[in-house]
């Protein structure tokens, strides 16, 4: 009996020992990522918007897990797709300008290359879009393929697969930039009539006044998306016809916010969070900490866990300066209390926005509020429904909150995100919310100073270092002096005369970040105390560093009218480096009298050498006065 009992025991272990091996010689799954443009996840079914019709991602959602506090890294799409293929934060690469060509270190490879390493065969169909120096180069190490023919299909007999499909449906292009006739025969006409969302079918954002013409362009947005949602329906009927859906993980996102005005662009919950979803086949359903079947997550989750996650899922050891998350698997990593999200240059529309969030909610400190939500980026200047709210608040038709769109911005958000969806309830001022506030503001603050947040450099001087060094090394180095740079500009935004006193002090600074930032805090300085400081400014014109100079110049034309002023920022729209000429053109938009600057402005843009972002700001600045049709055409 003792005897038998023995064996039944040892029958009990030996059977344990075998599925405990049989679970870990599953082979690696495959991985499927479709990624759709400019969605935010206001505007799809499972995240509660009942007027959507997108029942595949709806589909998807309800079989696996969707997460509500999901967060693009960035506002725009290269800085956010530079973030996902590098796996490092942009304000730590240097990478944060909208189409930039930024060195970075060779260590620093695009992640897919870890997996190549484990045997996958990887395939990106097909936008790119890194902010990177040879992005060709760079491509080519990362993906085996990476084009608009690329799939799984290539690979060898047996051989895991990670492979991106991206949908442009749902572009910014599609939802409002493209011309209307151009949306009605590439997006409408491809729709089946009981698909189309009509123009009286949904409920408009409160920030846009209601209006027919309104309301014609904001139903692209949900046209476009149900044409995207019946693209990703063909990929997945694709991927089970050739028998490897129930061995491939899908996971489904956006690459940030929507393409709308306010959305896209803008450092607030509408730029930054993104519908996220995860499908798990039954065999790899184990690899889910969340359970599946429905599940909702609101665990923070940011582009910066992609890399790390996919190469632990791959089997692969995940490199040092992988700093995000292992979100599953046996290395999952804990939960994270807050993220930390940047916003930059935009096209030709300059910014500077740090975000944190807890996801309930979301504060965020604007560097240049001076510049408004709705800035001057061509790309959004040419659409239909920017024109449109441009004659709508030149009119007088808009209500208070419309109006903002279109003014200066505070130099701090704080918006409960749980509550106030189209965050209209700016809480700054609100004595309940006080505490959350300054626990925001210092974790935002210590996370730039431990990042060393190398964004703080004028795109000028980080182009200028690119050229002999990598700015994510730059930044660890004694000669990128961030406390002081970084007190300097923790100034800016805010308003009053002991800030100014500060920031006129800081204008003689022996280092000229230093000086650059207390410059553009006193752009956001109102007319009375900037009268007080008129000497100091206009000394700053003579500073040996231009972006110091093209500073004061704007400052001293729009308070005072100065000629010396007007001289300089002449000079400087010629001069030939773009950036350079960018930021004086771009301070020339937001000036209250431009009328002597038409002529000069219209010449430099036909300069040659002149990229497109100094062209497209030019465009802006004429476009603003009527002087150049906003259409497809005036581009550049």
């Amino acid at each position: 009996m003792k005897k038998n009992l023995r064996l039944h025991w040892f029958s009990i272990v030996i059977l344990a020992l075998a599925a405990a091996c049989q679970v870990k010689s599953v082979e690696p799954p495959n991985i499927l990522w479709i990624t759709i443009e400019d969605t935010s996840p206001h505007f799809i079914g499972c995240y509660g918007n009942k007027d959507a019709n997108t029942p595949v991602i709806d589909q998807l959602a309800g079989e696996g897990v969707h997460f509500n506090n999901a967060f693009s890294t960035g506002t725009v799409c290269s800085p956010s797709r530079t973030a996902i293929i590098t796996g490092v934060k942009t304000y730590k690469t240097g990478t944060g300008n909208h189409r930039s060509t930024i060195t970075i270190p060779d260590y620093i490879k695009g992640f897919p290359y870890y997996l190549q390493q484990k045997g996958y065969y990887t395939t990106n169909n097909k936008k790119t879009d890194y902010n990177v120096s040879d992005e060709k180069a760079y491509t080519a190490e990362a993906w085996h393929e990476s084009s608009d023919s690329a799939g799984w299909w290539n690979r060898a007999d047996g051989q895991p697969f990670f492979a991106i499909f991206n949908f442009m449906d749902s572009h910014q292009s599609r939802t409002m930039t493209h011309t209307y006739d151009w949306y009605k025969k590439q997006v409408l006409n491809k729709l089946d009539v009981d698909e189309r969302i009509a123009e009286n079918e949904f409920e408009i954002p409160p920030f846009y006044n209601d209006t027919p013409a309104m309301r014609k362009q904001f139903a692209r947005v949900y046209n476009s998306l149900k044409l995207t949602d019946n693209k990703i329906g063909a990929l997945l009927q694709r991927l089970e016809a050739d028998g490897l859906k129930e061995n491939t993980i899908i996971i489904f996102y956006a690459d940030h916010g929507e393409g709308i005005p306010r959305g896209k662009t803008n450092g607030i919950n509408l730029g930054y969070r993104v519908p996220f979803i995860m499908w798990f086949p039954e065999k790899y359903k184990h690899l889910s900490p969340w359970g599946t079947g429905g599940v909702t997550s609101n665990e923070l989750v940011s582009f910066e866990d992609l890399a790390p996650t996919m190469i632990s899922l791959a089997r692969g050891a995940v490199p040092e300066h992988l700093t995000g998350r292992v979100l599953m698997g046996e290395n999952r990593s804990d939960e994270t209390n807050y993220l930390v999200l940047s916003s930059d240059r935009a096209d030709n529309g300059i910014d500077m926005v740090r975000t944190v969030t807890n996801g309930k909610y979301l504060y965020s400190r604007n560097f240049m509020p001076f510049i408004p939500e709705a800035r001057y980026i061509r790309y959004m200047e040419i659409s239909d429904i920017k024109q449109q709210m441009r004659r709508d608040y030149e009119q007088n038709l808009l209500n208070p909150v419309q109006k903002r769109l279109f003014e200066a911005r505070p130099a701090e958000y704080l918006y409960n995100i749980d509550d106030d969806q189209w965050e209209l309830n700016n809480l700054v001022n609100d004595e309940k919310h006080q505490e959350v506030l300054n626990k925001m503001r210092q974790l935002l603050k210590q996370e730039m100073l431990n990042a060393r947040d190398v964004m703080l450099l004028p795109e000028y001087e980080l182009e200028r270092i690119a050229k002999e060094q990598s700015p994510y090394e730059y930044r660890m180095g004694t000669a990128f002096a961030i406390e002081d740079i970084l007190n300097s500009a923790w100034l800016a935004g805010n308003r009053g005369d002991m800030i100014a006193g500060e920031q006129v002090v800081n204008l003689s600074d022996s280092n000229q970040i230093v000086r650059y930032w207390a410059a553009v805090g006193l752009r956001s300085q109102p007319a009375d105390i900037l009268l007080k400081h008129a000497e100091a400014i206009r000394k700053a014109m003579d500073d040996t560093y231009a972006p110091v100079a093209i500073t004061a110049a704007a400052m001293a034309w729009n308070q005072w009218a100065d000629k010396k002023a007007e001289g300089l920022l002449k000079e400087f729209c010629f001069h030939p480096d773009n950036n350079l000429a960018l930021m004086a053109i771009h301070y020339l938009m937001y000036i209250n009298d431009k009328t002597p600057f038409i002529e000069t402005v219209r010449a430099s843009r036909e300069l040659e050498g002149r990229n497109y972002n100094a062209k497209a700001a030019a465009v802006d600045f004429l476009g603003s006065l009527g002087l150049m049709p906003n259409n497809p055409s005036y581009r550049q």
